[in-house]
């Protein structure tokens, strides 16, 4: 994602009203579209009735507002800071449908709650959880989510009425998929963001014309009013089919919640002119936001809202808009749309085919999206390894299950999903080379200057096992001392602080990691701030300058509660 350099209200700027709704109201449509075709489809896949769809699009609109506003907030540990729209989330498509197959929508509606209390947990433990849940495995799951949906789209375009031609729905969906692609390849400014909504209109059109829609139930209805409750409740039975299916909903919820965590890393890049180093604080509110979305969304027994950044940034760019407060005016204006049942039904009678091919869309853009998180993660060979490996299983286990009549019961369920054998393929392969890395060697002392002659001792005997020369373990514990000088900061006696070292060696290069609860500064951003300033130094600046110039990277995520500071130094 390119660095935004035409944003003209930034996430904390009072924008006034007028741009404010006009760009809330183009929000509010990006929101829809997506929502409510996988709304659609998931009931119509799953088999359950216009009642319960008619409820389902109802939530799912109330709760993609409700986060969508809160997403907007700084609350403790909610709210992610910035405008991110949220849209029901496709990720749970296939294992929802296959929960609602399995013991019905009962047993769904009690694994998304289960999934969420999860997701809840993935905020909280975001720094211990770093090393396993990577960039890299989110993208896998991602991939795997979007091939495991493909297909019960691709079914859905040859479902038409008997006194439909058979060909109708391959025509609706080409016309639908040809408008996406048209209007995104050669519109310009602000119509690409129309694209989804045009695409979605035309195919309904050339539906209508084969005899695939029909506007009755929208005349039929009240313009105010709310739809009738149903909510389907919980089977709390807790059987084999709630054992079998609940790794794959953990799996989903995983992903969902490092999708959200990569959603805000996106939209803190993209919502300023000046770069900014990602406040992880901020990442972890948004993860708690949408979580709170989930158990919503389970309590109410529909699929999870997710964040959609794609559209987010796209929105904030072409308008110059990115500040809170279109946050406030889509969750705001979403919230209204559910007191309207003539436009809501409008919304659920748009032809199933337009909305399969639009569907196909979205799993597309979720897989392109999955494969720039695993290049953000970098791909030496060990990675590459993993992501072929992990891939190949779970492509081949969706195509078909070679473990079928094999074990039985619920293991046969739980295996017959391919994006779950291929996303815990990914995670036991991390886990394998985390556990076959050379061993981390930690340090634990009080944070204050009194502490730097322990610190270069455990360094030196790092720099000695692994076979450095001089000059090179001179430089290590060199980097060592002035990182603790720049952790210091200007308060140089921190006794009531704790601090962290690990240190693990491998061939050329040392990674440090510095782990404590530290002041509100943020190191790399003050070595971007320095590196404009010119020669002009201060004395607290010179420790910074130096650790720059001796390690060869710098990373620093400031978590609630804790501050992790990366250094990594070759020979």
């Amino acid at each position: 994602m390119q660095q935004a350099d035409n944003i003209t209200y930034e996430p904390d700027d009072a924008s006034p009203l007028w741009p404010t709704f006009v760009v809330g109201f183009q929000g509010v449509l990006l929101a829809l579209a997506p929502g409510v075709a996988v709304m659609i489809l998931f009931t119509q896949a799953s088999g359950l009735d216009e009642r319960y769809l008619s409820w389902s699009v109802f939530v799912a609109v109330a709760i993609s507002g409700l986060t969508t506003a809160i997403q907007a907030l700084r609350f403790g540990r909610l709210g992610g800071g910035h405008l991110l729209i949220s849209s029901a989330s496709p990720s749970y498509a296939a294992v929802a449908i296959l929960a609602v197959e399995s013991a019905g929508p009962e047993l769904m509606a009690s694994l998304i709650v289960v999934a969420s209390v999860l997701q809840f947990a993935i905020a909280w433990w975001m720094p211990l959880l770093r090393r396993i849940i990577t960039p890299m495995v989110t993208g896998v799951m991602m991939m795997l989510i979007g091939i495991s949906v493909m297909p019960i789209a691709v079914g859905r375009l040859a479902s038409v009425p008997e006194d439909a031609p058979p060909y109708a729905g391959l025509v609706v969906g080409a016309v639908t998929l040809a408008v996406i692609a048209v209007v995104g390849l050669r519109a310009r400014g602000p119509l690409r963001l129309w694209g989804p909504l045009i695409s979605i209109v035309v195919g309904s059109a050339v539906a209508a014309a084969f005899g695939l829609y029909d506007p009755r139930p929208v005349l039929n209805v009240p313009w105010v009013g709310l739809p009738e409750l149903a909510a389907p409740g919980f089977d709390l039975s807790f059987g084999p089919e709630f054992w079998a299916l609940l790794p794959m909903f953990a799996l989903v919820a995983i992903a969902n919640a490092v999708k959200a965590a990569g959603s805000s890393l996106v939209v803190q890049r993209a919502s300023r002119n000046e770069p900014r180093v990602t406040d992880y604080r901020l990442v972890q509110g948004t993860v708690n936001s949408n979580t709170l979305g989930t158990l919503l969304s389970g309590l109410a027994g529909v699929i999870p809202v997710g964040t959609n950044d794609a559209n987010t940034v796209t929105l904030s760019r072409f308008t110059g808009v990115a500040t809170r407060r279109v946050g406030y005016a889509v969750g705001v204006m979403l919230l209204a749309l559910i007191f309207l049942p003539k436009v809501m039904t409008f919304l659920i009678t748009i032809p199933s085919v337009a909305l399969s091919a639009y569907l196909l869309f979205i799993m597309g853009m979720v897989f392109v999206e999955a494969m720039r998180t695993i290049f953000q993660d970098g791909l030496e060979p060990r990675k590459s390894l993993v992501v072929a490996t992990s891939m190949t299983v779970g492509i081949g286990f969706i195509a078909g299950n070679p473990a079928a009549g094999l074990l039985g019961g619920a293991w046969e369920l739980l295996l017959s999903n391919g994006m779950m054998v291929g996303a815990l393929v990914a995670v036991f392969l991390i886990i394998f080379v985390e556990i076959t890395n050379p061993r981390r060697r930690k340090l634990e002392v009080e944070l204050n200057v009194h502490s730097l002659p322990r610190l270069d001792a455990f360094l030196a005997q790092i720099a000695e096992r692994a076979g450095w020369d001089e000059a090179a373990s001179n430089r290590l514990r060199f980097v060592g001392e002035e990182a603790l000088n720049s952790l210091l900061g200007d308060d140089p006696d921190q006794a009531e602080r704790r601090l962290v070292v690990s240190a693990r060696p491998s061939g050329a290069e040392v990674e440090l990691e510095f782990l404590s609860a530290l002041p509100e500064v943020n190191i790399e951003d003050q070595m971007a701030y320095m590196g404009e300033q010119g020669d002009a130094l201060e004395e607290r600046q010179v420790s910074l300058r130096l650790l720059r110039h001796f390690a060869s990277s710098v990373h620093h995520r400031k978590y609630h509660g804790i501050d992790v500071v990366t250094v990594e130094v070759l020979r």
